[in-house]
């Protein structure tokens, strides 16, 4: 056998659908043949990627992972001829149920390896699902295939992994593959996006490709695989502390195969002159071995770039925000198999956001834009014609196809007819709120019924800041099958706002006609004006960079409320502001989690997420906080 010195490594990330079997199937199988025609020896595929990861309490059902088993045996071993191929799914053994990647060789399972350490914090439920397996065990399943704690020895070369979680915790199991002397680790992942995170895989990647003394490959999910989370299908390839390639990100194909060659002498070369790597002698017991495989002759390297992409580089928060926001939404509207969106457009921030994001979402896509917007402006007598002419000008700046409907009247005949069977008059006075959320709710059948007639997707307009003092009317503003903005606060998103009229994304440019937003307050417009006064957000709130301080300390980082009210006071707020502020945002907080609880699904994009059902958890009912 002649002495290796290079192998083409494949990293593929995927746009899977959990429980799209035969979709899944298809995808992996381009996938793979892609990697081969570019003489990939070893291809490395997400994390579940048969199954899909989003699969819920289906993991549980045995004909998920009994379906699972036979696509990798039936569909995607056959294909493993003269490559190795990891590719993950859900395994059962032993009265559980584990987070494998198996790893096929020339046809056949070679072995199972299970993730050790499980993701069970925000939107991550596996240990509901999955038993975490113990570091250095090995067991043997019912047909006889190797499953646990593996590395394997394949044609000389050592193969080691680290599912996804187990490469973020204090003790890797990189560290223990190398004291085997593992040339290569995979990692196959499912790693929701949030902002930064890049940067976070990154480090990881090449300072274990560096402690380890080994190649590193990262391959990951893309797209909006099952509602709530976003994957941007980053992929790395990483040798000896330097990251030697990555594919890009927020792709949205149904695969990108990312290939590069990896110097295995070099790497054993760095490995044997690493003076604090300990080793492990004699017997190996966690190892599989295939000595019969052949490795290819290396020719040519493939292209490497480990280069981030030029919008990656500046504005990176807006950039991901808008990259992010724009996958969600394409990708959802693919899957539920509608035809668009539907925007109830106030003339105000958010819902501008909303249909700025859907331009852009047309452009990075190369999407046609004629018949994916649909916008209504709904008027009440407490309705200004500035926010009418800024939502005309905003549909027409966003190619939308624009109504404009009156729905006052419709308000009014439900206030006059609750009057007549209560016996009194609805005042301002005394039925502020009511007065208000009618009007709100008035506009949902509405929005609803364009949604309904042209199979599009209603998109709700509320933000986190909304969300986290129940700024919001439910069944009014809230009224949508996706919130795609209701993990950003409104102080960051009018930040958005003035960029995207100003700049714009790298290579999409700015909207200039969001000069008729930015240049007004935000108001909800459900209040007639007080004294010559018009109702806006921050006179019935808080200003919102305080709203934003004040919730991510008490909800992100659970401060107590005097503790909140002392910060604030020593950043130079007034005693009488901040005691005010911070009373209002927590009994507010604890009044309307109910709010929360209903609203619709809605994108997780970083460790400040509200949303009950997949980050932060709060009762519906509770003693609440006692005013400082």
């Amino acid at each position: 056998m002649q002495p290796i010195k290079k192998i083409i490594v494949a990293a593929v990330s995927l746009n899977n659908t959990p429980l799209d079997w035969n979709g899944n199937a298809s995808r992996i199988k381009e996938a793979v043949a892609e990697a081969v025609e570019a003489k990939a020896t070893v291809i490395c595929l997400p994390e579940l990627c048969v199954s899909g990861y989003g699969c819920e309490d289906m993991f549980l059902a045995p004909e998920t992972h009994e379906k699972a088993m036979s696509i990798v045996m039936e569909q995607i071993a056959p294909l493993s001829v003269d490559c190795i191929i990891s590719v993950g799914l859900p395994v059962y053994h032993k009265g559980a149920v584990f987070n494998c990647a198996a790893v096929l060789v020339n046809g056949a399972l070679l072995g199972l390896t299970a993730k050790q350490n499980l993701a069970g914090d925000g939107i991550h439920y596996e240990p509901r699902w999955f038993k975490a397996w113990q570091p250095g065990v090995r067991d043997v399943t019912d047909s006889g295939v190797p499953i646990g704690d593996l590395h394997y020895n394949i044609g000389g070369v050592t193969l080691g992994f680290e599912i996804c979680e187990d490469a973020w915790v204090a003790t890797r199991p990189g560290a223990r593959l190398s004291e085997f002397g593992v040339d290569i680790i995979l990692n196959p992942s499912a790693s929701h996006f949030a902002f930064g995170k890049t940067d976070t895989r990154d480090r990881f990647i090449s300072e274990g490709s560096r402690a380890f003394a080994c190649g590193y490959v990262y391959a990951n999910l893309c797209g909006n695989e099952a509602g709530r989370v976003v994957y941007d299908g980053e992929a790395i390839i990483a040798a000896c502390g330097e990251i030697v390639t990555r594919g890009q990100r927020f792709h949205l194909k149904n695969h990108q195969v990312t290939t590069a060659a990896l110097d295995i002498e070099l790497i054993r070369t760095r490995k044997a002159g690493s003076a604090s790597r300990h080793t492990t002698l004699g017997e190996t017991p966690l190892q599989v071995t295939n000595l019969a495989f052949q490795y290819p002759s290396v020719y040519t390297s493939p292209k490497t770039n480990p280069d981030k992409a030029p919008w990656e580089l500046v504005h990176r928060k807006e950039e991901e925000f808008t990259r992010a926001i724009a996958m969600a939404l394409h990708d959802y509207r693919a899957k539920s198999k509608t035809q668009g969106f539907v925007v109830s457009l106030s003339g105000g921030a958010d819902s501008a956001a909303l249909v700025c994001l859907i331009k852009y979402m047309t452009k990075i896509y190369g999407i046609a834009p004629e018949g994916i917007l649909t916008t209504v402006y709904q008027a009440t007598r407490n309705s200004s014609p500035t926010t009418k002419q800024a939502a005309a000008i905003m549909a027409a700046a966003t190619g939308a196809k624009h109504h404009e409907v009156d729905v006052d009247k419709i308000a009014t005949d439900y206030v006059s007819m609750v009057e007549k069977s209560i016996g009194r008059r609805l005042t301002w006075g005394q039925d502020d709120i009511t007065l208000q959320n009618i009007q709100a709710r008035t506009r949902g059948p509405v929005a609803w019924l364009f949604a309904n007639i042209e199979n599009k997707l209603l998109l709700a307009t509320s933000n986190r800041s909304e969300a986290a003092v129940g700024y919001a009317t439910m069944d009014g503003d809230t009224c949508g099958a996706l919130s795609p903005i209701s993990g950003i606060d409104k102080e960051f998103l009018l930040t958005w706002l003035a960029w995207a009229r100003d700049k714009g994304p790298h290579g999409l440019g700015p909207i200039p006609e969001l000069v008729c937003i930015t240049k007004q307050a935000p108001t909800a417009e459900l209040r007639p004006e007080d004294n010559g006064e018009k109702q806006t957000d921050e006179k019935d709130l808080m200003p919102y960079g305080v709203l934003n301080t004040i919730e991510i300390a008490a909800i992100r980082d659970k401060k107590a409320p005097i503790d909140i009210f002392r910060a604030l006071v020593e950043e130079g707020h007034p005693e009488s502001n901040a005691r005010a502020w911070v009373n209002k945002f927590f009994a507010l907080w604890c009044r309307n989690q109910w709010k929360r609880d209903r609203f619709a699904p809605g994108i997780h994009l970083d460790d400040e997420n509200l949303d009950p059902r997949t980050w932060c958890r709060f009762p519906l009912l509770s003693g609440g906080f006692p005013p400082i």
